[in-house]
């Protein structure tokens, strides 16, 4: 199938393209990447009067890191996040959530901010930004403002994204050292989107103990899922225990992909998983810090990139 007709807008600005949304109205469509919009045009399940191609606003393609935060322009592909050094170590949930969007050929083209804008509750980053407490910095006709991550996903494919404005970046914060994460999921071929995907993020305290575990599920529920498992990591059983405790706190629906018995099986499988992961990764940065003070080292992360 051919999209249907459509107005097309290419701003050389921001100010250019935040003025077109507010004077085209709810019709509009914002266009980067094009990975999820274009198919949804093709098949006619998006018919937008206008799309506003943001592609030449080249001042939105970075991706930044500090001592607390991760920060992603709005025309920063998935690649390109992928491969910066600076922010697989600052918060390396970011990257290896990314390993799993898609394929390559996508990556090269989608966006971040795309990915997450468009709220699908199968997708990766979504879920990263809401297990890590991350938000979203916005742009339009009244202003800038920061949505929370808590705040942003209204429902499937529904973001807290007005039509007049402009996704400007994404804002992550950086992995705390007593922090540790993991990301993993099951897919019916590699790159599909996923039948259940689990983010886990596990803090210990100074006696290697677990004192935080929290855990983000793809394909659960309309929006990204959250659980704090802290109480039920704190047990003899720890990650099984909190397996447990997850599956009964779901409830995924059937389609013709995975029935909802099955997802929820993949709920215990890989949130035990994703939790020992997370838990063996946050021993080894501590023991890694351990040894760079013995060593008398900072262990400074690689510098952020621009």
């Amino acid at each position: 199938m051919k999209p249907s007709k459509f107005g097309y807008v290419r701003p050389e600005s921001v100010a250019q393209a935040i003025a077109a949304l507010g004077s085209l109205g709810p019709d509009a469509k914002v266009l980067a990447g094009g990975q999820s919009l274009v198919p949804l045009l093709n098949l006619r399940l998006a018919t937008p009067e206008y799309l506003v191609d943001i592609n030449r606003l080249t001042e939105l393609g970075y991706v930044r890191v500090s001592d607390s935060r991760v920060t992603i322009g709005a025309l920063a592909r998935h690649a390109d996040v992928l491969a910066n050094r600076a922010v697989a170590a600052a918060q390396p949930l970011i990257t290896r959530a990314l390993g799993f969007v898609a394929h390559p050929v996508i990556r090269n083209r989608g966006t971040t901010v795309g990915s997450i804008v468009h709220a699908d509750p199968a997708g990766e980053m979504p879920a990263v930004l809401s297990l890590l407490g991350g938000s979203l910095r916005v742009s339009g006709t009244g202003g800038e403002r920061l949505v929370a991550a808590e705040d942003l996903f209204l429902g499937p494919l529904e973001s807290d994204v007005q039509p007049d404005e402009l996704a400007v970046e994404a804002s992550f914060p950086v992995l705390p050292p007593s922090d540790g994460c993991a990301f993993t999921e099951v897919s019916r071929r590699r790159g599909d989107y996923a039948v259940c995907g689990v983010g886990a993020l596990v803090r210990l305290d100074a006696a290697g103990r677990i004192c935080l575990a929290r855990a983000a599920y793809l394909s659960m529920a309309g929006t990204p899922l959250v659980l704090d498992l802290t109480d039920a990591c704190a047990g003899t059983a720890g990650a099984a225990e909190a397996a447990r405790l997850a599956m009964s706190l779901v409830s995924p629906a059937s389609d013709i992909h995975a029935s909802a018995g099955y997802r929820r099986h993949l709920v215990g499988v890989l949130t035990e998983r994703a939790l020992r992961e997370a838990a063996e990764h946050a021993k080894e940065r501590a023991e890694g810090a351990r040894r760079r003070l013995e060593c008398g080292g900072s262990g400074g992360r690689p510098p952020g990139q621009h």
